[in-house]
């Protein structure tokens, strides 16, 4: 109790605070976007449901995370080292040859969702090919199992690189619970205006899938230890996003003139 006094008495523990919960917001975004359009792909009455529980359960891994930070803190020593030489620059090696369980685990998550977005842009584009056996994949898609599954797989690899965020932002646990539990709330209160959003137009699913090839991309380099500025990342979805918002709104107002 005392230390949570000395904390809430602390300005420099509540700037920490501020900076953690704005950092795990933007980091959440990467994982709202997935739980949206998989909770997109399933019957209408089940989608909510769906991206609760899947918000739900990445509040709780990462809370269950934060529980064990020595041992979370310890997947980023390295595993094996390949021994191999990348090509120098400035006497450095270009990529990191040595990898930790969280390399790994990073580089599983990208490929993941590389498959996933690529497969997600072959069905938009071409949506007729494999009608002949719709049960297998419609099954495959409508299965609420399935799709818990899949968000579980992909809330461990944001949860690890959300939490490893915050240890390296502060040393206090109670600020990092305190971070981690606003920005998933926030990620619950945006869930369902995001997915119905991202529903009712078509040409911003594209854009969203676009966005997890990018997030795929910049996590199998974060593994081989290519470090990506975050803010590069976001600047781009971000002018995307307002790209397409400008094509939306000459889309609407084109109608209108029609009409």
């Amino acid at each position: 109790m005392n230390e949570l006094l000395h904390l809430a008495a602390d300005p420099a523990a509540w700037a920490a605070l501020v900076t953690l919960i704005v950092m795990e917001v933007v980091l959440g975004i990467d994982n709202l976007v997935f739980i949206s359009i998989l909770s997109n792909k399933l019957p209408a009455e089940h989608r909510q449901r769906v991206r609760r529980i899947g918000i739900s359960l990445a509040l709780i891994m990462r809370l269950v995370l934060l529980s064990t930070i020595a041992f979370i803190v310890g997947l980023t020593a390295p595993v094996f080292d390949l021994g191999l030489t990348g090509p120098l620059q400035h006497g450095e090696p270009t990529f990191e040859t040595a990898f930790s369980w969280r390399d790994l685990i990073l580089i599983a998550g990208g490929l993941f969702l590389i498959w996933k977005a690529t497969k997600e842009i072959h069905h938009n584009v071409d949506p007729n090919v494999g009608e002949a056996a719709p049960d297998v994949k419609t099954a495959a898609i409508s299965n609420i199992g399935g799709a818990i599954f899949q968000i579980i797989l992909l809330d461990l690899v944001f949860s690890i690189d959300s939490i490893l965020t915050a240890v390296g932002m502060t040393d206090h646990l109670p600020v990092m619970i305190v971070a981690v539990i606003v920005a998933v709330t926030v990620m619950l209160l945006a869930a369902d205006p995001l997915g119905n959003f991202i529903n009712d137009n078509p040409t911003v699913v594209m854009l969203a899938l676009g966005f997890l090839l990018m997030i795929g991309a910049v996590l199998i380099a974060e593994g081989f230890g290519v470090h990506v500025p975050k803010g590069y990342i976001y600047a781009a979805m971000a002018f995307s996003a307002g790209v397409e918002a400008l094509n939306m709104l000459s889309r609407k107002r084109a109608a209108k003139k029609k009409e």
